[in-house]
């Protein structure tokens, strides 16, 4: 019998790979004479960097960055020398968890930290960058980002925009001349599950300014300053596209990736699939245990495990969710090429014990499973 093990991450309770390891040992603790494939997985948000760098035998590199007010912080990136391929997390520089709630400023945060992770991912000789864009705090459009690469955006009188998004209504000029040449050759690809448009009511600053901490007023702030931005833009190269799927990720960050340095947008979940191979894993597998600490109807829109388990349809496989948390509403998953859904804590455990009690919990859930196969 062949098991693959494909979880993400369990928030706050185990990375991927300590997943893997726990579902291992469960598994061969009742068959041990399956075989079992570890692919620890991610879709672009937390733990991207650690499930591709496990997966690939790279190397994690941290660097001392801006974070979203401009504070020094430390950042860690993947990087998988024979492949040249670093992998990075916006989060880890421009993150929302780096600001305390008292300190978020959405209006002048910036993703100028996240051009110096990719300046630094440069500088070890990679060729192409893997960049998952979850988790910002930030509504800049990437200008940050491109600020730290070597780009000039500036007012009427030529003066140096100040960080953060708000400053761009008064945009007049762009200038990519001093861009990092280094960039024109390298591949880059933005693992995201948002698909928003820049602009509009579907957009970056009305959908996720509010979770940033924008007010009515800043929301319709940020709205004018990106508007400004795609105008400008559009005078400076002859081409804005605001409205590609994904533009709006990361507060605009999508867009300055794609508009300014030819990035390809893809679903999280298949760019993490594809880059750790595991559809190669699943070649000849009877099972795949997959999972992450909570799974319910929303799993189907781009998450991890319904990932894997589309994945896992093409092979014939079939599939086990494990989650600290299944929602009466992931029954949908089981009509959806899900085989069962199985969740590791008893109900009213307190949070921080199960947390604590993850891997365990893990391990014997998946022998439990296995005893019944």
């Amino acid at each position: 019998m062949k098991i693959v093990l494909a979880p993400d991450s369990f928030k706050e309770s185990m990375t991927a790979s300590q997943a893997v390891a726990a579902l291992r040992e469960g598994v061969e603790s009742v068959l041990p004479d399956a075989e079992c494939i570890g692919v620890p997985m991610a879709d672009g948000g937390e733990g991207t960097v650690d499930a591709v760098v496990d997966a690939l035998g790279g190397e994690r590199i941290t660097v001392e960055v801006s974070d979203p007010l401009g504070r020094p912080v430390p950042a860690t990136y993947g990087y998988v020398a024979d492949r040249r391929l670093a992998v990075v997390e916006m989060a880890s520089a421009s993150g929302l968890e780096l600001v305390a709630p008292a300190e978020r400023d959405i209006l002048r945060a910036s993703t100028f930290g996240v051009g110096q992770l990719i300046i630094s991912a440069l500088d070890h000789g990679a060729a192409e960058l893997l960049i998952g864009i979850g988790g910002s705090a930030t509504n800049d459009g990437g200008v940050g980002m491109l600020t730290a690469l070597g780009a000039s955006f500036t007012d009427a009188e030529g003066a140096t925009l100040p960080p953060g998004g708000a400053a761009l209504a008064r945009l007049q000029h762009i200038d990519v001349s001093g861009v990092d040449p280094r960039l024109a050759d390298t591949h880059i690809r933005i693992a995201s599950d948002v698909t928003a448009p820049l602009l509009g009511t579907g957009g970056a600053s009305v959908v996720f300014g509010p979770q940033k901490g924008a007010g009515a007023e800043d929301v319709e702030v940020l709205e004018a300053a990106l508007t400004r931005l795609v105008a400008v833009t559009g005078t400076a190269f002859g081409h804005a596209r605001p409205d590609r799927p994904g533009a709006g990720a990361a507060g605009g960050l999508g867009f300055g990736l794609m508009e300014f340095l030819a990035a390809e947008c893809v679903p999280g979940v298949e760019l993490i699939a594809q880059t750790v191979g595991l559809q190669q894993s699943l070649n000849g597998a009877d099972w795949v245990f997959t999972g992450e600490g909570s799974v319910d109807a929303q799993t189907m829109l781009g998450k991890t495990p319904f990932g894997v388990a589309r994945a896992a349809a093409l092979t014939g496989a079939r599939v086990v969710i494990f989650a600290g948390r299944v929602a009466a509403d992931a029954d949908v998953l089981l009509a959806n090429g899900v085989a069962k859904l199985v969740a590791i804590t008893e109900p009213g455990t307190p949070l921080d014990q199960a947390l604590r009690d993850g891997p365990a919990a893990l391990t014997r859930a998946a022998a439990a499973v296995c005893r019944t196969l």
